[in-house]
C-alpha cells in the first residue's frame, strides 16, 4: 500500500498552526491581567520574608557561603564569632564587605542573624 509522503507534514503544519493560535489567545488573556496589575487592580503578590536566621541564610547567603557554611565564592562562616565582634558582624551583614553586596539581610533581622552566626562552629 502506497502512502502519501506529504500527509505527515500537513498534520504537523495543522498542529503547529493550532498551537500558535492557542498560545496567542493565552497571551492576550495574560496581557489583560498585566494591564490590570499596572492600574493597581488584580491580584497582589506579596513576598514572604523569612524571619528565622537559618531560613534567611538558605534564601540569601547559601549560594556564596555554601550549604554547610564552608565557603565558596564567599568566605567560610564557621567560627566567624571568634574573628569578628557582634557589631562587626552586624555591619558586614547590613552594609556588605568586599564582594558581598549590602542589603541582603534587612536591618531589623541583622541582630538575630549576627547572634546566629556567632553560634556556628
Amino acid at each position: 500500500m502506497n502512502r502519501n509522503p506529504i500527509v505527515p507534514f500537513i498534520l504537523i503544519m495543522v498542529l503547529g498552526i493550532g498551537l500558535m493560535f492557542m498560545l496567542s489567545f493565552m497571551g492576550l488573556d495574560n496581557s489583560k491581567e498585566m494591564a490590570d496589575e499596572k492600574k493597581g487592580g488584580g491580584e497582589k503578590k506579596t513576598e514572604e520574608v523569612a524571619s528565622n536566621p537559618e531560613d534567611v541564610y538558605k534564601q540569601t547567603c547559601a549560594g556564596c557561603h555554601g550549604n554547610q557554611y564552608e565557603g565558596g565564592a564567599g568566605p567560610a562562616l564557621k567560627g566567624v564569632g571568634g574573628r569578628y565582634s557582634h557589631d562587626e558582624i552586624k555591619t558586614i551583614i547590613t552594609e556588605g564587605k568586599g564582594n558581598m553586596p549590602p542589603g541582603l539581610v534587612k536591618a531589623e533581622n541583622a541582630d538575630k542573624m549576627a547572634k546566629w552566626l556567632e553560634t556556628l562552629k
